[in-house]
Parts: structure tokens; C-alpha cells; sequence
């Protein structure tokens, strides 16, 4: 595509109350549209304060690359007197292409401190490279001879209506946005000293402490930018590499492309040939292809540097046989000449050798590849065939597949509401009885119905709505089936219709959506065609069906979140920092399998966030796995949770291609709150998984993280808004509704992970998203009391203080607080300065007492460290029950579903006690900083204001009229509900 042909086009559909600007409650309204130079404006609406124009722009894109950083400004004009109603700026990262484009709701913005906007305005912003479009041409406004007009012609409009919005149709469009961020050169430091000893970390996630082997360890490592010490790296001479994370690891790459004129080894002429690369006693073997003297194989081998003592590589080209493979040709390359790689540098080219035989007096034909000596920041890393995993693999294509370390992303979800008003006309099969319908609606497995309606008068009324969850691209269809329930269990389909997804209309916010009346089909095969047209079906189902992109749909548990954003793109907010994760090591590992009599394990790591899922390669038969490679991701929101997994491979080997599942090894999680920025978080943490007896240890994860901040007033500005987006408060779900959703979701998801290749198994992306977090434990329920004790124990503390100055015991402090109270009940005026200034005092004083690590899973806390078989027992049993009495069955059940709710709602109460605490503990250094500030600045302003001044102005405030109130939460509530909580240290 050229970049002359990227235009952004621009509909402006309509506008609603506006402010009246003419003197008649009314306005003559006009939208200025200015972008990368070029302005244009609608036509003029009179004496409207919700004007329509359905009206389309188009403006050339001069320079893609750079598209990023433009924005759209749409200012609402009055034309006749001039004044300013609002304006509206679109950021150029909100940009999508056509086919993602939906009509948004823009709220005006003032234009200064002393101006007035009201009102909203409706746009559908998209980027098109359709050649027969048309830049539109500017025209200018026409005169007018009232004086009133002198305002108004200080601006330039000009406009292009479009009446009929007749849109094109985008293919292929490019994603305008280009990345932020800047490749760094890459560089190799010299490991000098050796890391110094891991230093304890004690955790502050609970009250009480836990065993020190339970805890997380600070350690030292020599990373790729330099030596980590207290969170700071200390560089070394040479250029910081974009590995900076991560040890830096070497590694022999051989890139193996094709061969030709090689030679017939048997009388028919036919030749298998593959390749062996061997280095020492480390060899990579290609797939073989069938009867071709000119293969091709495009494979890439990677050999441990630190694992090489062989001087020579040979690359060996053998004949497939049944009994034993021919020796067909090889080549031979000194290991000391072989050439150092460092990105950026192009890839190496591939070269034509000469194959000789095993005296070197014969040529055997060409051999073209590439070798040469890289890191893990090479092109050809995640692609290659590692040497530390040839022991499990066949030199199949789908052995090597396995073993890759690859990118994931998760499809993007909608969430569809469909609507079921009423059926017309039905046509039962028994005529002496009035049917008893319902509407069953299903998409894939997703299966729902309304409620049972008896159609006295044929035309039976529901108004019920049905919520499913949808992926992109969409693939199944809407299948709505009228049905009769005839007799008890037994239901007849009186008609059937198919809706496909990709017919059905998007919206981004709760605007009204038309309905629609769709013919139901007999779910019958009939062979006479002339029956058939006899027999004709006229049962209509009134419906109203939408996509809802308004919504973030949830797929994670709505404690560990890691993405919150929803999912029409043009409601994205602009990133406001980077997230670097370094998946440096495991150490420690339990063994996981025995293979020969020895204990083993085929270690992975998954990391998860936002809709970016990570897997690192597979490291095969061995406790102590080096993977050294790191990710980034952009974030969006700071009250989100980055999850890294480990996981022991079950497909290699003997159980290749079988049902076992990946067994998981432990889990991390990090709040990006509680990261400082810019400092690098190295740490060992303890994988804890709690087994039927008992947690148990299955090793250490070394993790290296590093947030940084790319716009602090915008990562300030995101702690006062709403944490879900607008629609959640605006067309709430139910909690019932959102949990069944949920689920709908990770199903979802885990298919199409599923689907990817290396697949990422059902099992690691439920471990990952926390599907069983909802299940109902003994343990859980006396860990969520534990930590509501804890948040009440001040209060206790308090009463209990009181107590003892009532009772004298210490005559000095009594006295003290005596004189305090006269005081305070002389001087009213002096409360709340003093409240919040010792909040203030004691929000500086635990500064120094800061945590200075990520949180992490506390065993203590969890009730994890000292707990009862049988409640084990209880908590591993299988929901619902396996026993066999039906009615201990269904009481036991209803007890746990019921205990489940009870649970949560006690985390939820202690969850909010425990914002309450973290508000000056510092465990959110921004939160903290801003709650102290707001602390200062509120003792000084309730020391100048008179009290009764501020509790009046609180009661007015609290009796405010409800045309002043808003849908979504306050900025303080928002503020509240983005604090940290114990939630993270929860095993």
C-alpha cells in the first residue's frame, strides 16, 4: 500500500444537549474538524440542540509513521452568536481501521478554566487505504450580513455531507500505530565476579511471619546491563544491550537451508536425505525428505556455548534407511573462525559448501547454510532446535514444535446481549392445549433460555435479555430455536433461526439499538419441494441483538486482573508505562517424572498479561533450567497483576501425543502498583503449590522486573478514574451473570490458545487465569477471617487502650489525654486539622519502613502452613462431591456453593480494610504520596475554614441534587479501589 492512499476518515453522526447559545433554548450548531494541518466543518444545524448530520470526512495521512502521535479535534461551534459549545480530541492511538470502527459517544470538554461545554457529540473515527476514496476539499463558510456573524468568521470551516454515510469497505488495512519505543543497541558485558550471597527478604504480607524458606530472596545478578545492587544497575563499560535483563547467553546457530546435486545411493536412484549437525556430543537431525536429490529444510540449530568442547562442527548429509542410514557428504568448519552476529546487524547469508566424503578426496554435491555465533536476542532464537532439548526429540517437526518459546495472543472478546422481545404467530402441533414456550438461544457450547411462557393468544412476550461471550474472528453462529415444552424433560422445537455474528451491529456505549423481526425456519429435512412451499412457516421472534464492546470482558479473576481495558479500541487510553520481565532461571526443581530411573523434569514458564501470553522454550531433563529471555509488554493501568507459571511439560517423550497434562510447578504474581519505576526488581521466588499434604516447595523462580513510566501525569490521572470501563456502572451485570461469563471466557480462550502451535494446554491457561478461585475451602475461609481480625485489630487496640486510660493504669498518660480532650472540646476547630496531620506524620514515618520488593504468597497468611488433613481432604475433593448418597450429595454441595459466597464476601470486607491500611504504608509509593500530600493540604485548609463552614458544605454536597450526581464513582472512591490489598500475598 502507498502511504499517498492512507486517508482517515471521519462520520459525524450526531450531537445532544448542547448548550442553548441563541436565546431561544436552542443552538444553530457546527463541528470543526482539524487534523495534521487540514480543518473542514459540517453543514449548520438551526435551532437544534440535537442536531444529526450523518456526515462523512476524509483527510490525508501525510506521514503513517508519525500517526501515532496526531490527534482529531472537533470543536462545537454556535453560528450565531459564535460562542464556543465544546470540543473533542481523539488521540491518533485510538485510530483502528474500518472494520473495528464503531460510533462513540465523545463527551465536550471546556476549552479554558472559564468556559462552558455540555453535551455529547457522536463519532466514528477509521483509517482507510481505499484509492477510489477521495481526500475532501475544503469550502468556505458562506458570508452573512448580520454582525453577530464577526466571531464566527474568524474560523475556517469547510465541509463535505454525506447524507447516505455510504462507507467503503477496508482490507487488509495496516494497524497505523507504530511502537513507542526504541531499539537499543546490543551489547555483551563480561561476567567479572561472581553474584554475591542471595540476601533475605522478610515478609510484610501478614502479620506474622512465615518460614524463611517460604520467603522471597533478594538477589545480585550480573544481568546483561550490568550488576544488579539494591535495585539499581551499576553498567559497565560497554553499550547497554537490549537483553539488559537477562544473562547474557552465547550460542552456535546453524542455519541449515538446502542442498543440491547430491548423489544416487542405490540402483533406482532415489536418495531420503536429512541433515545431522554435530558438535561434540551434542547433534541436531533435520526431517528427511523422500526421493529428492535437491532438498530443502530451513532449520535452525542452536548449540550451548557454555556446553560446547568440541573445536569442529560437521554437518552431515545421510541417506534415510530402515536398518542403518548412509553417509552421503559432509562439511566441516573450525569452530575459532566462525563469525560473532550482534543485532541489529542483518541476518547472516547462507553460503554453498561442498560436501566431500569421509577421505576428503570426493565432492558429494552443495550443501547452502549459515553459521555463526549469537545471543538470545538473535532472530533465529525462539525458532531453533536447542541442544538441551535434542534428548527428547525425534527430529520430527512436531517434537521441535513443542519445545519453541513463543508469543500468544488471546482473541478479542465481545460480549453479545441479544434481546428476546416476542414470537408472532406461532403454529403448535397439538391444537387442544396452549403451548408453554420458551426461546433456547446457544453459540458453540454456550447454551441459555428464557423463561417458560404459556401463548394464550399466540403471541407470547418475554423482554428477556441473554448475555454470551464472542470471539474474533467470529466463528460460530447465533441459533435461536422457539420451543414447546410438551410433557415434563421434553421439549418441541417449533421453529429455528441462524443469526451470523459477523451480521450483527457493534456498539461502544448504551445507545438504543433497533429491533429486528426474523422468520423462524421448521428444523425439518423436507424432499417434496412443492410440500414444502405449501406448508409455508410464518412464526416471526421479535429480537434485538448487539455486540457490546463497551465492556471489558472478564477473564481473569477480578483480584488478580491483569488487563482492564475494553474492547473496542478506540476506548483505550494511551499507555502509560512499559513492563519488562526477565525470565532469568529455576533452580532447585523437584524432580516432576522419572526417566531411566531418574528423576527429571521438562521445565516451561508461561507469563500473562494483558492480552499477551509468553511461553519460553522447554528445557528438557534437567532440575536446574537457564531460559534467559525476556518480554515486554505496554501497560495501561497500574492496578493490574503480571502472572508467571512453571510448568512441567508432559508431551515429550513416552507421552508424546498422549492425554497426560502439563503438571504445574508453581506460580509468581506481581502488581504493577507496588513497582517502583525504573528500578530492576531481582528476586528469587519460592514456587508453593498446595498439594493433598500439605504445601509443599518445588523450587525457586528467578525473575528480574522493571516498570517504567513513559507519562507520570497520566499514570496519576489514571488513579482517579473509574476501574472498569463506563459501561459497568452504566448497564451493570449481575454477579451471577458476570461468573458465568467469566468461565465462558477461559473456555474460550483456552480453545484458541489451544489452537496455536506449540498449543498452550487447557489446563495452563485455567492455572494461569485462576479459575478455581471461586471454589469454596475451609482453609480460604479461615484465611479471609485472619485477615478481617487483622484489619479490626486497631479498633480493638484502641478500645483497649481507652479501657486502661479509664482504669488509671498509667496516671501520666490519663492525665495527658484528659488535658487533650478539654482541648479538643474547646477548640472544636482543631479535630480534623490534627487528625490529618497525624496521619500525615505517621505516613512519613513509615516511609522508611517501605516494602522494597514485590509482594508475594505467604503460606502463614494463606493457612497453608499448619492445616488439618481433613480439611485438605476436603478442599482437594472434586466439586460436586464424589460421594454416593445423592442426599449428602446435594447438601454438602449447597453447603460449599453457599460457603463460597460467604467466603467471598468476607475477602471482599477485608480486602477494603486492608486499601484502608496500605493508604500510608507505602506499599503504592504514588497512592502513598498522593494520600500524605492530600493529608497536609487537607490540616491547612480545615485549619483556616470554620468548621461549620465545612459541615454544611459537606451536608449540601451529600443532598445534592441528582441532576449533579454522576453514574460512575467519585475520583476518591476510584482512588480507594486501585490501593494494593493482601490479595497478592494469598497462596
Amino acid at each position: 500500500m502507498m502511504p499517498n492512499n492512507l486517508k482517515l476518515g471521519v462520520d459525524v453522526v450526531s450531537a445532544h444537549n448542547l448548550l442553548p447559545k441563541d436565546g431561544h433554548a436552542s443552538s444553530s450548531a457546527l463541528i470543526e474538524l482539524y487534523f495534521d494541518g487540514q480543518k473542514l466543518h459540517t453543514s449548520i444545524k438551526e435551532g437544534d440542540v440535537k442536531p444529526s448530520w450523518n456526515e462523512s470526512f476524509y483527510f490525508n495521512i501525510s506521514d503513517p509513521s508519525i500517526l501515532s502521535g496526531l490527534a482529531l479535534e472537533a470543536s462545537v461551534y454556535n453560528t450565531h452568536s459564535g460562542s464556543f459549545l465544546g470540543k473533542v480530541s481523539v488521540p491518533g492511538t485510538s485510530f483502528v481501521p474500518y472494520s473495528d470502527a464503531v460510533v462513540i459517544r465523545y463527551s465536550l470538554d471546556k476549552r479554558g478554566f472559564f468556559s462552558r461545554a455540555r453535551g455529547e457529540v457522536g463519532l466514528k473515527v477509521y483509517v482507510t487505504d481505499d484509492p477510489s476514496i477521495k481526500v475532501s476539499k475544503p469550502t468556505p463558510v458562506a458570508a452573512d450580513a448580520d454582525p453577530s456573524h464577526k466571531a464566527q468568521r474568524r474560523h475556517t470551516f469547510h465541509h463535505l455531507p454525506n447524507p447516505k454515510l455510504q462507507h467503503p469497505t477496508v482490507a487488509n488495512a495496516p494497524d497505523p500505530v507504530v511502537s513507542q519505543h526504541k531499539a537499543r543497541k546490543y551489547g555483551v558485558e563480561e561476567m567479572t565476579a561472581p553474584p554475591p550471597p542471595p540476601k533475605l527478604i522478610p515478609m510484610h504480607c501478614a502479620a506474622a511471619s512465615q518460614q524463611p524458606d517460604y520467603a522471597i530472596k533478594e538477589t545480585s545478578p550480573f544481568l546483561g546491563g550490568g550488576r544488579v545492587v539494591g535495585g539499581r544497575v551499576i553498567r559497565g563499560g560497554k553499550i547497554e544491550g537490549t537483553y539488559d535483563l537477562v544473562e547474557t547467553m552465547h550460542f552456535l546457530y546453524v542455519r541449515v537451508v538446502k542442498a543440491r546435486h547430491l548423489p544416487a545411493m542405490d540402483v533406482t536412484g532415489s536418495l531420503d536425505p536429512f541433515v545431522e549437525v554435530k558438535v561434540g556430543n551434542y547433534k541436531g537431525i533435520t526431517k528427511h525428505i523422500e526421493k529428492h536429490q535437491n532438498p530443502e529444510w530451513h532449520a535452525v540449530f542452536a548449540f550451548s556455548w557454555d556446553q560446547m568442547q568440541a573445536t569442529v562442527v560437521e554437518v552431515r548429509i545421510k541417506d534415510k534407511d530402515l536398518l542403518k542410514d548412509d553417509f552421503v557428504g559432509l562439511a566441516r568448519f573450525d569452530v575459532n573462525e566462525i563469525p560473532m552476529r550482534v543485532p541489529p546487524d542483518s541476518p547472516l547469508a547462507p553460503e554453498w559448501y561442498r560436501l566431500i566424503d569421509k577421505k576428503g578426496d570426493r565432492i558429494k554435491g552443495e550443501v547452502m547454510l549459515a553459521i555463526w555465533i549469537g545471543t538470545q536476542a538473535d532472530e533465529a532464537f525462539s525458532d531453533a532446535s536447542h541442544s538441551d532439548s535434542a534428548a527428547a526429540l525425534d527430529g520430527s517437526h512436531a517434537s521441535s514444535v513443542l519445545i519453541r518459546s513463543k508469543v500468544y495472543h488471546s482473541p478479542r472478546l465481545w460480549y453479545l446481549r441479544v434481546n428476546v422481545i416476542e414470537a408472532q404467530d406461532l403454529v403448535p402441533t397439538d391444537k387442544t392445549r396452549f403451548p408453554e414456550v420458551h426461546v433456547k438461544a446457544h453459540i458453540g457450547n454456550q447454551v441459555t433460555r428464557t423463561k417458560s411462557v404459556e401463548a394464550r393468544m399466540m403471541n407470547p412476550l418475554w423482554n428477556e435479555d441473554l448475555v454470551f461471550v464472542a470471539a474474533e474472528p467470529f466463528e460460530d453462529h447465533l441459533i435461536l430455536s422457539l420451543e414447546d415444552r410438551v410433557a415434563p424433560g421434553k421439549d418441541e422445537i417449533l421453529g429455528r433461526v441462524i443469526i451470523p455474528l459477523s451480521s450483527i451491529e457493534k456498539r461502544a456505549d448504551n445507545r438504543p439499538i433497533h429491533t429486528r423481526w426474523f422468520n423462524l425456519e421448521k428444523p425439518v429435512l423436507v424432499v417434496d419441494v412443492d410440500k414444502l412451499k405449501k406448508d409455508k412457516f410464518s412464526t416471526r421472534l421479535h429480537l434485538r441483538v448487539c455486540l457490546d464492546g463497551g465492556y471489558h470482558v472478564l477473564d481473569d479473576s477480578t483480584h488478580y486482573s491483569s488487563d482492564l481495558r475494553p474492547t473496542v479500541k478506540q476506548l483505550w487510553k494511551p499507555a502509560i508505562g512499559v513492563l519488562e520481565l526477565g525470565i532469568v532461571s529455576v533452580g532447585g526443581l523437584n524432580p516432576m517424572k522419572t526417566t531411566d530411573g531418574k528423576g527429571t523434569s521438562d521445565t516451561y514458564c508461561v507469563a500473562k498479561y494483558g492480552h499477551k501470553w509468553v511461553r519460553t522454550r522447554t528445557v528438557v531433563d534437567n532440575l536446574n533450567p537457564k531460559f534467559n529471555e525476556q518480554y515486554t509488554w505496554e501497560v495501561f493501568d497500574p492496578a493490574t497483576v503480571l502472572k508467571i507459571g512453571v510448568f512441567d511439560s508432559s508431551q515429550l517423550g513416552d507421552n508424546k501425543g498422549g492425554n497426560s497434562k502439563d503438571v504445574r510447578v508453581g506460580k509468581v504474581r506481581i502488581r504493577i502498583s507496588t513497582l517502583e519505576t525504573r528500578r530492576v526488581y531481582t528476586h528469587s521466588y519460592p514456587l508453593l503449590v498446595l498439594h493433598p499434604g500439605g504445601v509443599k516447595k518445588m523450587g525457586e523462580l528467578h525473575l528480574a522486573v522493571r516498570f517504567s513510566c513513559t507519562s507520570f501525569v497520566n499514570m496519576m490521572y489514571v488513579y482517579s478514574k473509574p476501574l472498569l470501563p463506563k459501561m459497568h456502572y452504566d448497564r451493570p451485570l449481575s454477579v451471577m451473570q458476570l461468573d458465568m461469563l467469566r468461565h465462558q471466557a477461559v473456555h474460550i480462550v483456552a480453545a484458541r490458545l489451544g489452537r496455536a502451535e506449540p498449543p498452550l494446554r487447557r489446563e495452563v491457561v485455567e492455572y494461569m487465569c485462576d479459575t478455581d478461585s471461586h471454589l469454596w475451602s475451609m482453609r480460604r475461609s479461615k484465611a479471609n477471617f485472619v485477615r478481617m481480625v487483622s484489619v479490626f485489630s486497631g479498633f480493638l487496640a484502641v478500645s483497649k487502650w481507652f479501657k486502661e486510660i479509664c482504669m488509671w493504669r498509667n496516671p501520666i498518660t490519663t492525665v495527658l489525654v484528659h488535658v487533650l480532650y478539654l482541648m479538643l472540646v474547646c477548640f472544636p476547630e482543631l479535630i480534623l486539622p490534627t487528625t490529618f496531620l497525624y496521619m500525615f506524620l505517621v505516613g512519613v514515618w513509615n516511609f522508611r519502613y517501605r516494602a522494597r520488593y514485590p509482594p508475594h504468597m505467604n503460606v502463614r497468611l494463606s493457612q497453608a502452613e499448619a492445616i488439618h488433613p481433613d480439611e485438605l481432604d476436603e478442599e482437594f475433593d472434586t466439586f460436586p462431591t464424589t460421594k454416593n448418597a445423592e442426599l449428602v450429595r446435594m447438601r454438602y454441595d449447597r453447603l460449599r456453593s453457599v460457603a463460597g459466597r460467604i467466603q467471598s464476601v468476607i475477602g471482599d470486607i477485608a480486602t477494603q480494610g486492608e486499601r484502608l491500611q496500605s493508604l500510608l504504608s507505602w506499599r503504592d509509593p504514588r497512592a502513598t504520596a498522593v494520600a500524605i500530600t492530600l493529608c497536609l493540604v487537607a490540616a491547612l485548609v480545615f485549619y483556616v475554614t470554620p468548621l461549620q463552614l465545612v459541615a454544611a458544605l459537606s451536608g449540601i454536597y451529600s443532598m445534592r441534587h441528582p441532576r449533579f450526581r454522576h453514574y460512575v464513582p467519585s475520583m476518591p472512591v476510584n482512588f480507594f479501589r486501585r490501593l494494593p490489598a493482601q490479595t497478592d500475598c494469598m497462596l
